[in-house]
């Protein structure tokens, strides 16, 4: 990218921060900040972080449910990069093919899909009622051959649903999904999507920095 092409871009950042008070999957402990050393006693700043691999805004495995499926270290860095397109499913309790079928030829790498969720972040109404794909839906996110989906809810499944079908679907089709997204309603319809999770062995899933790249109109 040179520097006029830098200009004509613009970046929204997807990621949810990290911190002790923030909504978490039932039965996830808190992530934990602390001062590992101050610039008071040490002279310089470090901060212990204690947090579970799917907190706040993460990264599923296909490991994460299926036991002999790749873990994110196993997956190459493009894993995690390409074209995305959102889809707008606001309004809607349940996400059909109906919506899928509109991006198909567009080729997209990534769905993120924008159900308006987040607005009701920090509150009990973001654990309830939110959308979710049918199997119709799910049928049209397979044949589309994608590196992964996002979404602006806690889950792809219902929460408390013990069995996760939606889950298992798509990360058994060997693709990643991202929750707890935020600021897809800022993308428009498609970006370049940067979705790069932490590092580490045997990881089944890892908070990630989600950042949208869009290019804006030349002037």
């Amino acid at each position: 990218i040179d520097h006029a092409e830098a200009k004509n871009m613009r970046t929204v950042d997807l990621t949810r921060a990290l911190h002790g008070r923030m909504p978490l999957y039932p039965g996830t402990r808190p992530p934990v900040l602390s001062d590992e050393h101050t610039l008071e006693s040490d002279k310089f700043r470090e901060t212990r972080l204690e947090f579970s691999s799917h907190t706040g805004t993460h990264i599923d495995a296909p490991a994460h449910l299926l036991p002999t499926a790749r873990t994110l270290d196993q997956l190459p860095p493009e894993t995690f990069l390409g074209r995305a397109c959102v889809i707008d499913c606001r309004g809607r309790s349940i996400i059909g093919a109906d919506l899928i079928e509109r991006e198909r030829g567009r080729g997209a790498e990534f769905l993120l899909f924008l159900t308006g969720w987040e607005d009701k972040w920090g509150q009990a109404a973001y654990f309830e009622g939110y959308p979710v794909f049918d199997d119709s839906c799910v049928d049209s996110i397979l044949s589309l051959r994608l590196k992964g989906v996002g979404i602006d809810t806690m889950s792809i499944d219902p929460v408390g649903f013990v069995r996760q079908p939606n889950h298992i679907r798509i990360l058994g089709a060997g693709m990643i999904i991202i929750e707890n997204m935020c600021n897809l309603a800022h993308i428009g319809e498609e970006c370049a999507l940067c979705a790069l999770p932490l590092l580490y062995p045997a990881a089944d899933g890892a908070p990630c920095r989600a950042v949208a790249v869009i290019n804006q109109p030349k002037i």
